[in-house]
């Protein structure tokens, strides 16, 4: 059998292991890895090039920027921050309507930008800004829908791990990758918040006033957003002027995090132990996946599929527009139906070559289908998010979840639309860092 289609069946049966047998990502792509390998080569280099690849992924020095920027949303997360980013938000903008919908965005932003996981996100600001937009009278379409499409943005904003793992995949900076994204998360932010104007004005009952603050209040609640500033400062400026390399960066960022979190008297020794094990889960998991898509991309690799396949794109007698449209639309529905981390190590192998044989800017590209893939955290029938929030209010029925998030979609596909009508979005702060 050719090795070209060898590939292409390796692909099929990942898909088979994945969604019919329910295997967990990591495991499913070692496994179809390792005998895709042994059919194409023998079975004595497959054992070698697993054991290799196992042992070269957990002491690889550039991976330990994962657990570190884990660590750091981690010791945040425990330490309380997110609970006055929303008191600072909605201090500011709660008084208008939608105002406390809008200031469930806007610190979703914030606590995006220290911590880097959509699931993360939206555990943390379910809890903090449910209680308060039912207490106002607010629908429970919009406040939920607020909450887990506004987590989102854990993905999107650096430091995000999605960006850092699409960064060690392909070989790209991690840093110009969340300077590239940092405008884009800004535009969806700002998208999110019209989306919650536009609906209140239309139907004011959605989303009713909240309570008015005094100048006073207002300056005084935002020392509860020093810590996330300075934090988010530290990481990016330290990383633009090169006193960082990415995981430097994450190493500074989780001791500083656990410094102001000590200083401010927010962190217990039980909080720190309970940030420890979060961190070690959520890492080995990660890592494992990162193991299965390393084998996985030594099996495509010795059948040729990547380069075959960007080849076969390239010479198509359509427009190489048509072809990155189909791509995404792939990754809109792959979103859909599985983990975006885990459709990303599955198709970056591909699709990556693909778009740079079709002249497409490598960083543009990679925050394009971090956009595409993180809409599908909010999109039936899957939509992560939706099913967190839904855990997180257990009253409300997910249809409703999913109705409420219905609202931001649009926001979502503007903003897609935007930055591919716009490359220098994505393109004009990286080129900064040269």
């Amino acid at each position: 059998m050719e090795p070209l289609t060898i590939g292409l069946l390796g692909i099929a049966a990942l898909m088979v292991v994945i969604f019919f047998l329910r295997v967990p990502v990591g495991f499913a792509m070692a496994l179809v890895g390792f005998a895709g390998f042994a059919m194409v080569v023998n079975p004595t280099a497959a054992v070698s090039v697993t054991a290799n690849s196992i042992w070269a992924t957990f002491t690889k020095y550039s991976l330990t920027v994962i657990p570190f920027f884990i660590l750091m949303g981690n010791i945040c997360f425990h330490a309380g921050v997110s609970k006055r980013l929303y008191r600072a938000a909605y201090m500011w903008i709660g008084h208008i309507r939608g105002g406390l919908a809008m200031a469930t965005v806007a610190a979703c932003a914030g606590f995006a930008a220290i911590c880097g996981s959509n699931a993360a996100t939206a555990a943390t600001m379910s809890a903090v800004a449910l209680p308060e937009m039912k207490k106002y009278g607010y629908s429970n379409k919009l406040s939920t829908g607020s909450v887990a499409s506004g987590a989102t943005l854990g993905v999107v904003i650096p430091p995000s791990v999605v960006l850092i793992i699409i960064g060690l995949s392909t070989g790209e900076s991690i840093a110009e990758l969340f300077f590239a994204a940092l405008i884009p998360g800004l535009i969806l932010t700002a998208l999110f918040m019209a989306s919650i104007w536009g609906v209140c004005k239309m139907n004011p009952e959605l989303g009713p006033r909240g309570p008015a603050t005094s100048w006073r209040e207002k300056v005084r609640s935002l020392s509860g957003s020093i810590e996330m500033l300075v934090l988010f400062t530290l990481i990016m400026m330290g990383l633009y002027m090169g006193w960082f390399t990415p995981t430097e960066a994450g190493a500074a960022g989780a001791f500083f995090a656990l410094l102001i979190a000590i200083i401010g008297r927010q962190m217990t020794l039980e909080k720190f132990k309970a940030a420890l094990r979060d961190t070690m889960s959520t890492s080995c998991m990660i890592l494992v996946i990162v193991t299965g898509a390393v084998i996985f991309g030594r099996f495509l690799t010795v059948t040729r599929l990547p380069y075959e396949t960007a080849t076969w794109a390239a010479a198509l007698p359509i427009p190489k527009v048509a072809v990155l449209l189909l791509m995404l639309a792939i990754y809109a529905i792959g979103g859909a139906i599985m983990d975006a981390l885990g459709l990303l190590m599955i198709t970056i192998p591909i699709f990556f070559p693909v778009a740079l044989q079709l002249g497409y800017d490598p960083l543009w590209f990679a925050v394009l289908i971090t956009l595409v893939t993180t809409m599908g955290a909010i999109t039936p029938p899957v939509g992560v998010n939706t099913f967190v929030v839904a855990g997180m209010a257990p009253e409300v029925p997910l249809t409703t979840v999913f109705k409420g998030v219905s609202y931001f979609l649009v926001a979502f596909i503007l903003a897609i639309a935007l930055v591919m009508a716009v490359p220098s979005t994505a393109t004009w702060l990286p080129a900064l860092l040269h």
